[in-house]
């Protein structure tokens, strides 16, 4: 951009759909800072420490055995021990969940369900089987709120942490649905739930703290590495730790400034479900969190076919995570794929700040100044 008047400037250049804005300048480059695009201009960044992350990985994952071709082996299944009925007790009607859309609970287009077991084979209730069109929708419904983006930091991480409270006295109930689900044992879902309050307090805490920086380049100037939220985007959550692991992914995206359509557990979805009501009465806006419960890898693959997806994380089976990276190409969307299983209770693991940079776009603005 060239012009006199440097405020409006500023005003724009977060605006520019691009991964490098140069003003009253151009084509500069420095090892100190990022250079990338967005879309069918590529992925990622070269130079500056987001160039590095590309080449790192996290240092608890340094001593996974990896198979002959490079990639990590599928994690075998846990052996369950069977266990009591919960404690809890479970509503007196069959009850069916609905899908959570803009903010509301809504049926599924097809108007089908499917019946969740819990550990002992008992019926728990029933969830709705989202398709094609339910994505489109939870998809529309999320652009609908893109002010959340332009919301302060300290009002998302207000709305974290509102959410927190209101989940943390339901902690028992959470407990006996986790228990009935995975037949883990009381104390081992009453961890999970404390696990999950704790991990949206940290992110409330980080809504307004994990901001970009400026680079010293060779010339009369700085630059802004400006974090930005990437968008829309779609999560397809882990199935074991069925609350935990929902939490863990939605809340690193939504404290930064992204909506999210989520796919929660296929196998244990009653967790996710039953926070429809904690979300209802905790300020979010509508369709800043949209869930799509029904078939994992069927959804997380039409997410990725969308072209008004911004990005996708999946977690799940290695064939499903390779179609996912494959049909993504196609419209360059920006993809996190993981097959082996994370110890989600586990800090080093299942928060900080790889979800954060995950979420977030960089942008370097850079900006002479002098005659």
């Amino acid at each position: 951009m060239w012009t006199e008047n440097i405020n409006l400037a500023l005003d724009v250049a977060p605006n520019i759909k691009a991964g490098v804005v140069w003003i009253n300048c151009t084509n500069l480059f420095d090892a100190a800072s990022g250079f990338g695009g967005y879309r069918e201009s590529g992925f990622g960044r070269e130079g500056g420490k987001e160039g590095m992350w590309e080449y790192l990985k996290p240092e608890w994952d340094a001593d996974r055995t990896r198979e002959a071709g490079g990639g990590r082996r599928e994690a075998e299944s846990e052996t369950r021990i069977p266990h009591p009925a919960s404690p809890i007790p479970l509503p007196p009607l069959d009850r069916t969940y609905k899908l959570f859309v803009g903010g509301q609970q809504v049926r599924p287009d097809q108007g089908y369900a499917r019946r969740v077991l819990g550990s002992d084979g008992r019926v728990l209730g029933e969830v709705a089987e989202g398709s094609r069109k339910d994505i489109r929708n939870a998809v529309e419904a999320a652009h609908a709120a893109a002010s959340w983006a332009r919301t302060s930091g300290h009002t998302r991480g207000q709305i974290l942490y509102y959410i927190a409270e209101n989940l943390a006295p339901r902690a028992d109930e959470f407990s006996g649905y986790i228990d009935a689900m995975t037949g883990g044992g009381r104390e081992a879902a009453r961890r999970e739930v404390d696990a999950a309050i704790s991990r949206l307090f940290t992110y409330a805490a980080w809504a307004d703290k994990y901001d970009g920086a400026v680079h010293h380049v060779p010339i009369r100037g700085v630059t802004l590495a400006m974090h930005e939220p990437v968008g829309v985007m779609g999560l397809a959550c882990p199935e074991e730790y069925p609350l935990l692991g929902f939490v863990s992914l939605v809340a690193p995206a939504v404290a930064v400034g992204n909506m999210v359509v989520v796919i929660p557990s296929e196998a244990h979805p009653l967790a996710a479900t039953e926070l429809y009501t904690v979300l209802e009465a905790s300020d979010i806006p509508a369709g800043v969190v949209n869930v799509v419960t029904g078939g994992k890898d069927a959804l997380a693959q039409v997410l990725a076919e969308h072209d008004d997806v911004a990005a996708v994380w999946y977690l799940g089976n290695r064939a499903a995570g390779t179609e996912i990276e494959r049909v993504s190409a196609g419209n360059m969307k920006r993809t996190w794929v993981e097959w082996h299983r994370r110890d989600w209770l586990d800090s080093r693991q299942g928060e900080g700040r790889e979800f954060l940079r995950e979420a977030t776009q960089v942008k370097n603005v850079w900006i002479p100044y002098g005659e």
